[in-house]
């Protein structure tokens, strides 16, 4: 892992939320994007090397819609630049954590992502991302 790509921040209304953090981070988001997929809608900010990654569902079955209605708004998930995602894959079930998806999937901001189960990361949900 070479270092945290962005965080992932759950959200009911991505509109208001992309207001609230460009207040926060004196700056506004760079791109919003739509994973159809994964039933999202996606806003990013910079923040140095870091990116935040503000998240709205599209659809009540998305994984953040669930999210929000069982722990409310916020912190999602924290997310890791890696070079060879195949590798890090096989690496970390080597070392015992609980793979989501072992075969990368298409993410937002051109990237291929897997995800960690958080039962295997102290209740985090981790992603590792590589670019496409």
């Amino acid at each position: 892992m070479r270092k945290i790509e962005h965080l992932g921040i759950a959200v009911a209304d991505l509109e208001k939320s992309n207001a609230l953090f460009k207040k926060l981070l004196g700056s506004a988001h760079y791109k919003e994007e739509t994973v159809e997929g994964e039933g999202v809608k996606t806003s990013f900010f910079q923040i140095g090397e870091t990116k935040i990654e503000l998240l709205e569902a599209t659809r009540e079955d998305s994984p953040i819609a669930k999210f929000i209605s069982k722990k409310s708004e916020g912190i999602h998930h924290i997310a890791f630049d890696v070079q060879d995602i195949y590798a890090e894959v096989e690496r970390l079930k080597n070392e015992g954590f609980e793979i989501l998806n072992e075969t990368p999937k298409e993410g937002a901001d051109n990237k291929l992502v897997v995800f960690l189960h958080p039962r295997s990361t102290n209740g985090v949900l981790v992603e590792l991302c590589q670019e496409r």
